[in-house]
């Protein structure tokens, strides 16, 4: 017999089923698509809220994966020769290298623009 996954943590509003059948649907374990550069819609801006005073270029619009996420997001970094993060569907660069962010995102054929800041 197959050993279930049994992540109870996960789990949310169920205590017990007695059916044999019954498969829960763990939330956040919809496995999303990454959708194709020509077909992401992404957006740069420049940000100071909440990072004591220091300017980071934002990356938002990203649909896909974290794994994509983070390996578009290292690229970007290494690009730019500075540090920053990816996650929440978000790439951070620390400074404001906007127009080098776009140029990158172009060049590789995501469709991006500029926003704000």
């Amino acid at each position: 017999m197959a050993k279930k996954k049994n992540d109870w943590k996960g789990r949310s509003g169920v205590v017990y089923s007695t059916s044999d059948s019954f498969n829960y649907d763990y939330e956040g374990a919809s496995q999303e698509e990454t959708l194709p550069p020509q077909q992401q819609q992404l957006r740069v801006s420049l940000d100071r809220k909440q990072r004591g005073g220091k300017q980071v270029t934002l990356v938002t619009g990203f649909v896909g994966t974290d794994d994509d996420l983070k390996e578009l997001g290292k690229m970007l970094k290494t690009k730019c020769g500075v540090g920053g993060a990816a996650k929440d569907g978000e790439i951070v660069v620390q400074g404001d290298h906007r127009d080098k962010v776009l140029q990158l995102l172009l060049d590789q054929g995501y469709k991006a623009k500029k926003s704000g800041g």
